[in-house]
């Protein structure tokens, strides 16, 4: 109980200490609060040591450097928590390219490069997730014929009347209307798109009707960066 005791004044302490109002609060100003803490923490150090005679001196003063590291550690932390949020975010992001990270400052999506040199996007079309590649070589989003189906699109109804090249070579697309197609925090309803016909394309392709909609995007080595 008298270790918790510790950690418990050293964090209310250092809290004190970058906090500047509280001095007010009690009469004292900031840098007369701070001068204080360390009176404070010492007086409390020493009278433990008198009331807890059964542990030693030593072992009373390991404990104090003990909580003051782990209360420090959590001041600093709570003090950084948006850079520290940001970090892991993109340490997310890079163990785990295609993942839209959401930057909680901006609201802009970073994307990781994939380890084949593209942009794999997870997105979701009309609430289903969708393995997506950034391309902006392709006028329009295309989805897959299994995408689409697997997203809930009536694909019996469809009109493969457009001709198009894919890397199966030239085949044939019926245009449509994604209801909801979302990024990360990125929401685009009513989008247009076409749906090339069954085994035409391996993955479904973010593109022109999608990205045009973006205040911008940018392309860095091994980010791609998407802009509401």
């Amino acid at each position: 109980m008298l270790f918790v005791a510790f950690a418990i004044l050293i964090v209310f302490g250092i809290a004190l200490a970058i906090s500047a109002d509280f001095g007010a609060v009690i009469g004292l100003t900031q840098d007369q609060t701070a001068r204080a803490i360390p009176l404070v923490i010492i007086g409390t150090l020493v009278a433990s040591a008198v009331v807890g005679r059964r542990h030693r001196l030593g072992e009373i003063v390991s404990a104090f450097v003990i909580w003051l590291a782990i209360g420090t550690a959590l001041v600093v932390g709570y003090t950084y928590r948006g850079d520290l949020q940001r970090m892991s975010q993109r340490v997310v992001g890079a163990l785990q390219p295609g993942a839209a990270v959401v930057d909680p400052q901006t609201g802009n999506v970073h994307i990781a490069r994939s380890f084949g040199g593209s942009f794999r996007v997870d997105a979701a079309i009309n609430g289903t997730k969708t393995d997506m590649i950034f391309d902006t070589g392709a006028s329009a989003v295309v989805l897959s014929f299994a995408d689409a189906r697997a997203a809930g699109i009536d694909t019996g109804a469809l009109r493969f009347s457009v001709p198009v090249q894919t890397a199966n070579g030239t085949g044939r697309a019926a245009p449509i209307r994604i209801e909801r197609l979302q990024v990360g925090n990125i929401v685009r309803e009513n989008v247009r798109a076409f749906i090339v016909e069954d085994n035409a394309l391996e993955t479904s392709l973010l593109g022109m009707t999608f990205l045009e909609t973006l205040s911008r995007y940018t392309v860095s080595q091994d980010s791609l960066e998407l802009h509401d």
